[in-house]
C-alpha cells in the first residue's frame, strides 16, 4: 500500500490478533492516532488505543491456519495464513495471507497478501502478484528491497482509445504496480504486445503491435519513452505509457476506436531505495 496525500506514514503489517502497525519508510510497527488509522479504512478502538483491521475471534486462528508450507533452513517465519509456501535458506519471511509462494536464499520478505511470488537472492522483497524478485542485498543492511530487480506481468483489453490501465497478474481488481517507499527509483522496461481481435473499424484481426517503454519512475514522476519494435496492419495510435492515479503507478495503454484489442506486458523492474 502506498501513502496516502497529506500522510507520512502507511500500514506495514497486521498481527494475529487483527492490530494494523504502520511505518514511516524507516522505522516500522509503529502505532497511529485515530484520524490516520480511519483514513486508510480501519477501525480505531479507543479503549485499547489500537488500529484494528478486524476484532479477534478465539475460533479465528483455527479456521486461518498455515498448511502445505515447507521450510529448509533456520530462522524463517510464516506468518499466519500463509499456505503453500517453500523456502529455502535463512531468515526468509511470509508475512501472512500469502499463498503459492517460492523462497530461496536469506533475509527476503514476501509482503502481507501478496500471492503466487518468487524472491530469490537475499534482502528481496515481493509487494506484487505473480512477481519474480532477485535480491541484491540490503545496502550493508539498510534493508529489504533497498537494490533488486523484479519481473511482473499485466494484461488487459481495449474497444476505443481511451488510455486504460492494465491488471496485474491478470487480477481484475487489481491496477496498481505498489512500490513500498517514496525514497525509491525505479528504471523500468516494459515490453507489450497489443493484438486486435474484431471490431468495425478499418484493418482487421490480427493486426498487431509490440512496444517498448523505458524510463525511470521517483515519486510521481516518470521521466519515459516508448519506441514500436515491430507492428503488422492497421496500428496507428496504439501506445502505451506509464502513468499515475492519485499516488499510485499504473502501466496503461491506447487502442483505438471500433478496435477489440487484448494486451500483455511484461514488465522489468531495477530499484534502489536511499
Amino acid at each position: 500500500m502506498e501513502y496516502l496525500t497529506g500522510y507520512t506514514i502507511k500500514p506495514y503489517s497486521t498481527t494475529p490478533l487483527g492490530e494494523v502497525t504502520f511505518t514511516d519508510g524507516t522505522n516500522t510497527y509503529l502505532r497511529t492516532n485515530q484520524q490516520t488509522c480511519e483514513a486508510y479504512g480501519y477501525t480505531y478502538d479507543i479503549a485499547s488505543g489500537t488500529c484494528m483491521a478486524f476484532r479477534y475471534n478465539a475460533n479465528l486462528e483455527r479456521n486461518i491456519s498455515n498448511e502445505n508450507n515447507k521450510n529448509n533452513g533456520a530462522g524463517n517465519t510464516n506468518q499466519l495464513g500463509a499456505n503453500t509456501i517453500q523456502v529455502n535458506g535463512t531468515l526468509n519471511t511470509t508475512k501472512g495471507f500469502n499463498n503459492n509462494c517460492f523462497i530461496n536464499g536469506s533475509n527476503n520478505e514476501i509482503a502481507n497478501g501478496i500471492d503466487n511470488a518468487t524472491v530469490l537472492g537475499n534482502f528481496g522483497l515481493a509487494e506484487r502478484d505473480g512477481e519474480v524478485v532477485i535480491g541484491g542485498g540490503g545496502f550493508s543492511g539498510a534493508g529489504k528491497g533497498y537494490a533488486q530487480s523484479s519481473t511482473l506481468t499485466l494484461t488487459g483489453v481495449t474497444t476505443d482509445a481511451t488510455a486504460t490501465s492494465l491488471f496485474v497478474n491478470g487480477d481484475t481488481g487489481t491496477i496498481i504496480i505498489a512500490r513500498s517507499s517514496a525514497s525509491l527509483y525505479s528504471g523500468f522496461e516494459a515490453n507489450v504486445v497489443g493484438v486486435r481481435t474484431g471490431g468495425s473499424a478499418g484493418g482487421s484481426a490480427n493486426d498487431r503491435i509490440f512496444l517498448r517503454a523505458t524510463g525511470i519512475v521517483f515519486v510521481k514522476v516518470a521521466n519515459q519513452s516508448v519506441a514500436t519494435l515491430g507492428s503488422f496492419g492497421t496500428v496507428t495510435g496504439w501506445t502505451t505509457a506509464i502513468d499515475f492515479v492519485t499516488d499510485y503507478m499504473v502501466l496503461k495503454v491506447t487502442g483505438a476506436a471500433n478496435m477489440d484489442i487484448s494486451w500483455t506486458a511484461t514488465m522489468n523492474f531495477y530499484e534502489m531505495k536511499i
